[in-house]
């Protein structure tokens, strides 16, 4: 499915009664936002406020080392640890409460993580251009499909070394002379400045060693794709090849959008979401 216009959302009603008497019930899913490596919860501000102006609740996620997470990437050595607050997250939300996961960009396997692990708190799982790798990075071929490939554009990272410079690096920050071109093509300018502040090292050693136990539970999850078509970090046939390998139930596609959909396109992918969402409340 192809969304290239702006879709309208009306702002959902509170709980109460109406003026003439009739019941009123809370539409209040809650959406729970994971950002991509270098990110941050603050990578979705646009996002948040629509949602939450439209009665949604929201919460986003700060990985290790990431956002205003103190830890420090060289430090953050496995995916488990990386991964570590959604984790804890899921797990203190009530048995009864189901959320909508959405994944950005290498948040797509913390969020199939966190689909092996809560599989029941989880009614819908969303990968925007997103690695979707249902075991991680088990196999050649994983590491094609859901690894970008950014050779093309020169040396763009500043790599961190904390194991040692003569071992592989633990940390990796696309260069801010290279953002704007590789990340934010089609994003605004305000936004690219905001990213280029904001912006940490990425724990890649704990990101690339991510692997998951074969189990059933990330089937119990469904799960939507949302494709963006000018896409220079998850290329768009890497998304598609991650899309054959492990169907989801939907996928949509930005056709306006760079790398970073929640500043280049953030009224459409606002839609999307919602769209998605609707089929699947609770």
């Amino acid at each position: 499915m192809v969304v290239n216009e702006e879709i309208n959302i009306p702002k959902r009603e509170e709980s109460g009664v109406d003026s003439i008497g009739t019941a009123r019930t809370t539409l209040k899913q809650h959406f729970v936002l994971v950002h991509g490596i270098g990110g941050g919860g603050w990578c979705w501000y646009k996002i948040r406020c629509l949602m939450e102006n439209s009665g949604y609740k929201v919460s986003c996620i700060d990985l290790k080392s990431a956002g205003i997470n103190q830890s420090d990437a060289d430090s953050v050595l496995s995916f488990d640890d990386y991964n570590q607050p959604l984790l804890d997250f899921m797990s203190s939300l009530p048995e009864n409460e189901q959320v909508i996961l959405v994944g950005h960009s290498a948040g797509g396997l913390s969020i199939t993580h966190a689909c092996h692990k809560f599989a029941k708190k989880i009614c819908l799982a969303v990968y925007v251009a997103a690695t979707m790798l249902k075991l991680g990075f088990c196999t050649d071929e994983d590491l094609r499909d859901g690894v970008p490939d950014l050779s093309e554009f020169g040396d763009v990272y500043q790599l961190g070394f904390g194991l040692g410079i003569d071992k592989p690096p633990t940390s990796a920050l696309i260069k801010k002379e290279f953002q704007r071109e590789v990340i934010f093509n089609l994003s605004p300018h305000e936004d690219c400045t905001l990213a280029a502040m904001m912006l940490r090292p990425g724990p890649i050693l704990a990101l690339t060693s991510a692997r998951f136990k074969e189990s059933n539970e990330a089937e119990k999850v469904p799960r939507v794709y949302i494709r963006t078509k000018h896409d220079k970090v998850v290329k768009p046939e890497q998304q598609e090849a991650m899309i054959k390998r492990w169907p989801p139930l939907n996928v949509y596609e930005l056709e306006n959008s760079d790398h970073s959909p929640f500043f280049s396109t953030p009224f459409i992918l606002f839609g999307v979401l919602v769209k998605a969402a609707a089929a699947f409340d609770v």
